[in-house]
């Protein structure tokens, strides 16, 4: 993604340490968490990799269609899935986010503004901020409430670190969307 390497190589971080935790999540004893944590922990690593600051490394120009391709499947997955759980819609939102940058990445792989085209937002960009803006708000609102639970809850189990997880991500979602 265009922007500077510092606050870039801290998206990286938290979105690496977010699918590293979506993984860790893939072992609980709930079949739709675990479904769920397959998609979130894609969708972190992803998020990492497309993070990476530029001025550091420039993916060779496959790598944008490659991206989009695997979050195209995810996608159809996604949307599959959203037939029985509606979580699967924000699921399918992230994707068709990330398959939007890797187009836009593909077609424009050095910043707008140095060749100078300074059109402002792009409407896809613009819903996007919106959407992830108002799910970051409601996740964390939704955050607050929750309680550890009592008994042997393990890591794989914990609610209010999934939601931590999603709303981390959302947040990365909406820094990635706004260096576009």
């Amino acid at each position: 993604m265009h922007g500077p390497a510092s606050p870039g190589w801290l998206l990286v971080a938290l979105c690496a340490a977010t699918g590293a935790y979506c993984l860790l999540r893939m072992r609980s004893r709930v079949e739709e968490q675990r479904r769920a944590a397959g998609g979130e922990a894609l969708m972190g690593f992803g998020m990492a990799a497309m993070a990476v600051p530029a001025a550091v490394f420039s993916p060779p120009s496959w790598t944008w269609p490659g991206y989009a391709a695997v979050f195209g499947a995810a996608g159809l997955r996604a949307l599959w899935a959203a037939r029985t759980s509606p979580h699967h819609l924000h699921h399918l939102v992230g994707v068709s986010a990330m398959v939007y940058m890797a187009v836009v990445m593909a077609v424009s792989p050095g910043h707008h503004a140095e060749h100078g085209v300074s059109s402002g937002v792009p409407l896809v960009t613009g819903v996007l901020l919106l959407y992830f803006t108002g799910y970051v708000l409601l996740s964390g609102v939704r955050l607050i409430p929750v309680t550890a639970g009592g008994g042997s809850v393990g890591w794989s189990d914990r609610p209010e670190l999934a939601r931590a997880c999603r709303l981390s991500m959302g947040i990365g979602m909406v820094a990635m969307l706004l260096t576009l």
